[in-house]
């Protein structure tokens, strides 16, 4: 699994979201903005991305994930 691949991944779950993925093997730095975090709490936004990823974490063809979840607003004030 490629980092373009984990990002098709997350991007068709995560529809109208913005997503960056780096890294290589099967460990991965994703980064996912969209109003769709609008009024959750870090671990419901996280619970999001996980599901878009999930058959590849029980697998074994993606082992460690960094997630990093903000609203649009969020990333401008970053």
């Amino acid at each position: 699994m490629d980092a373009a691949q984990v990002k098709a991944l997350v991007e068709s779950h995560m529809k109208g979201c913005e997503v960056t993925v780096q890294g290589e093997g099967s460990s991965y730095d994703i980064t996912v903005v969209g109003e769709v975090f609008s009024g959750l709490r870090p671990v419901q936004r996280q619970q999001l991305v996980y599901g878009a990823i999930s058959e590849q974490l029980a697998d074994g063809s993606i082992h460690a994930v960094n997630i990093r979840t903000c609203t649009p607003d969020e990333w401008r004030s970053s």
